[in-house]
């Protein structure tokens, strides 16, 4: 499995209500995706950066969920190019159960 950390910057007028509103438009796209196990939204209000952590199958998944396209989305969406780190998920832990 892969974890897969993207983030990029949020303009510095752009709300907490606005970054969440436009996450909550995600929603169906990745609860659609097969090859999503987990997706985890991210919020940093004082370095205004958002993104998201994701947990896949494959990193040819991960690749494919995030190409050329969805990444001119997501700039024009949230007004920065995002950036792209991988790792190899080895060990779980996992206390509770989330719910959305």
């Amino acid at each position: 499995m892969i974890t897969e950390i993207v983030t990029f910057d949020l303009p510095a007028d752009m709300s907490r209500d606005d970054v969440l509103a436009r996450y909550q438009a995600t929603l169906p796209r990745w609860r659609a995706n097969p090859e999503l196990i987990r997706k985890t939204y991210l919020y940093d209000p004082d370095g205004k950066r958002g993104g998201g952590v994701y947990l896949w199958k494959t990193l040819a998944a991960a690749q494919a969920a995030h190409d050329a396209e969805w990444c001119r989305m997501a700039e024009d969406t949230y007004g920065s190019a995002p950036r792209f780190d991988y790792f190899e998920a080895t060990l779980f832990v996992e206390n509770e159960s989330l719910q959305d």
